[in-house]
């Protein structure tokens, strides 16, 4: 990503990453740290309480047997 943003060219990157050819390396070019840390910025964290998991009789029989 930092060969990308530092302007490298994209054949270059493709043969440093041992890629057949940049269009493999092409997909990088989505991935793009600014438009990650906005669409992160744009999303809200899911509003949820953790609670611990408790097992049902039916699970601790079954676990028993083992």
């Amino acid at each position: 990503m930092h060969l990308l943003q530092a302007r490298v060219d994209l054949s270059v990157i493709a043969l440093w990453l041992g890629h057949e050819s940049p269009a493999t390396t092409h997909q990088y070019l989505a991935a793009d740290l600014a438009m990650k840390e906005r669409a992160l910025a744009a999303v809200e964290a899911p509003r949820m309480t953790a609670t611990r998991f408790k097992p049902g009789d039916r699970l601790l029989t079954f676990l028993d047997r083992l």
